[in-house]
């Protein structure tokens, strides 16, 4: 089964300047569901610079425009990694890792 992924945007920092609400850093979450195996990652994302090309007043931001700047400012394969590390524990849900059992000391 493929694993489903869902972006959630947590907290949002702002600033009043340059613009009344201009965020600064978003707190997020990456979950994951295979089936019956789920797994999430937190992370924060800073923004130096204006997001976008316009601005967008903060009671009209939408969370799918917020995690766009995210994945934007996470560079190249910034979301691609992070559901990658999410999968890696779901995967070591599905087949944990081997244990070496203990052999009793010979004295």
């Amino acid at each position: 089964m493929a694993t489903t992924y869902t972006w959630t945007v947590d907290n949002m920092s702002v600033l009043q300047t340059p613009q009344p609400d201009f965020v600064v850093r978003v707190q997020w979450t990456c979950s994951g569901v295979d089936g019956e195996h789920t797994a999430s990652i937190n992370g924060t994302q800073g923004f130096d610079d204006v997001q976008g090309d316009t601005f967008t007043p903060y009671a009209s931001l939408t969370e799918s425009e917020v995690l766009g700047w995210v994945w934007e400012a996470m560079g190249v394969n910034g979301k691609e990694n992070a559901e990658a590390t999410v999968n890696g524990q779901i995967q070591s849900e599905i087949n944990p890792p081997a244990t070496p059992t203990a052999e009793p000391l010979p004295w």
